[in-house]
């Protein structure tokens, strides 16, 4: 259920007052101290991307296609044929080192305004993509439904998505199935749950039965977390709680009309809540999930085999935008660079409150937790095993999930390594891990196990 878009509430003036000009020592210090599947694998996808180079060498015109060439003379003699004249081992190994000229150099990214586009927004004004060849636009897109259809009708080159949502669109699961990569994460943590001032009173979640809370997205770690928090705490999140869809921009607003209790949203709107003295921070989602993934940079599988030069410069970029700004000393000058209006339009002291982690929490008290957002581009494989699971669990998809499978063949962790260690950053040398949430460790490699242990769950 969509709530009713409200107007803008960050077009006046006013509504920059507080914290800027209310005196408060918390918001004056910390502005201050500022089915078959037809997923290929990375290794698949490269490989087809190759030998259909050769077969265009080999014939000279473009319209035999790798498919064509199988056709002809049968799949084990291609590739025998292929391997006899080009080592293909050795070129998807070298792939990456020798991209040539990007084909297509005019892209368009969307990005959802929010603190968790950091690498992608800030790639534009500090010349990220100029770095590496690109002449890349960034389109403020107004939520995540709408950067999920307008990626599937090929208006964005690529996007800035929730990190759910390539595995959900792969799956078919509210949209239909296409098969979607997503070579980087953009950034860890950077979520909290808000509630309206006028709940100081009931802190504790035992408390939230009736409440209505919004999340940015179906498919998000927003409602997977929010949901896994209550649950955790005794309540059903289908029947003891509401939760409503709302794009990030719209929050506040709804906050401050009393349509929402709460929301568990990206920053800075939960920022913003405090700054317009109408919620306080709950808790940081960290303290749920230390260094759990938010958003990623994500594109159709389509744009790395029929563009890899373009999908490998704007990989580096994205990769290398995400390093600068895991720096902390970078983050003033990043929140300056992408608070302006075509950016986030946020004061950059809010950006900054979040950014730096030195932010008032509106009960009073000024906190400091620099990795309140903090940025890796890797992309765990047990990440997206956790994030299917979640979807099992509230039904979002049904019957048999071969979770590593999927979650392998949508996070591109060699990608991701490979260059990752080409920019000169260290990268894991494996992709799974057990991860703790709320305290109960998540064991990648016994999923089902794991939906099965949980005592609210869907049906």
């Amino acid at each position: 259920m969509t709530v009713k878009s409200l107007n803008d509430p960050f077009s006046s003036k006013a509504d920059l007052r507080h914290g800027a000009k209310c005196g408060c020592s918390a918001c004056t210090t910390a502005s201050g101290i500022r089915e078959e599947s037809t997923i290929q694998s990375s290794d698949e996808m490269m490989e087809r991307a190759i030998e259909s180079a050769i077969v265009r060498s080999v014939f000279g015109h473009s319209d035999i296609g790798r498919r064509s060439f199988m056709g002809l003379v049968g799949g084990g003699v291609a590739a025998a044929a292929l391997a006899s004249v080009f080592p293909i081992d050795k070129a998807k190994a070298a792939l990456l080192d020798t991209l040539g000229t990007p084909e297509k150099t005019d892209l368009n990214i969307g990005f959802v305004p929010i603190t968790c586009a950091t690498p992608i927004i800030m790639a534009q004004p500090l010349g990220f993509y100029e770095r590496y060849g690109l002449n890349a636009q960034v389109i403020k897109t107004a939520g995540w439904a709408v950067a999920r259809d307008k990626s599937l009708a090929g208006e964005y080159d690529a996007s800035h998505m929730l990190t759910p949502m390539p595995l959900a669109m792969t799956l078919g699961a509210g949209s239909v199935a296409e098969p979607y990569i997503m070579p980087a994460v953009e950034n860890i943590n950077g979520q909290a749950i808000v509630l309206s001032n006028e709940h100081k009173d009931k802190r504790d979640p035992k408390q939230w039965k009736g409440f209505t809370f919004g999340v940015p997205f179906e498919y998000s770690m927003h409602n997977f977390l929010l949901r896994y928090y209550v649950a955790e705490h005794g309540l059903d999140p289908d029947v003891d709680i509401q939760i409503r869809v709302v794009p990030p921009p719209e929050m506040v607003a709804n906050l401050r009309a009393g349509n929402l209790d709460g929301y568990l949203s990206p920053d800075p709107f939960n920022q913003r809540a405090v700054w317009e003295n109408i919620g306080f921070i709950h808790i940081l989602t960290k303290e749920i999930w230390e260094g759990h993934p938010c958003c990623a940079f994500a594109a159709p599988l389509s744009f790395a085999t029929e563009l890899p030069n373009t999908y490998g410069a704007l990989l580096k970029s994205i990769i290398d935008a995400t390093q600068y700004a895991s720096n902390p000393e970078n983050r003033k000058e990043i929140s300056a660079a992408i608070a302006p209006t075509n950016y986030l339009n946020q004061p950059v002291e809010v950006i900054e409150q979040v950014l730096t982690g030195t932010y008032a929490d509106g009960l009073g008290e000024v906190k400091q937790v620099p990795d309140r957002i903090d940025f890796d581009p890797f992309p765990w494989h047990s990440m997206g095993v956790w994030i299917l699971t979640q979807m099992k669990r509230w039904g979002y998809i049904e019957g048999d999930v071969d979770y590593k499978a999927v979650a392998e063949q949508v996070y591109l962790a060699s990608d991701a390594r490979k260059i990752m260690t080409d920019l000169g950053y260290d990268a894991p040398a494996e992709s799974y891990k057990s991860h703790v949430i709320m305290g109960k460790t998540f064991d990648p490699a016994t999923p089902e196990d794991y939906v099965s242990s949980f005592a609210i769950k869907k049906g």
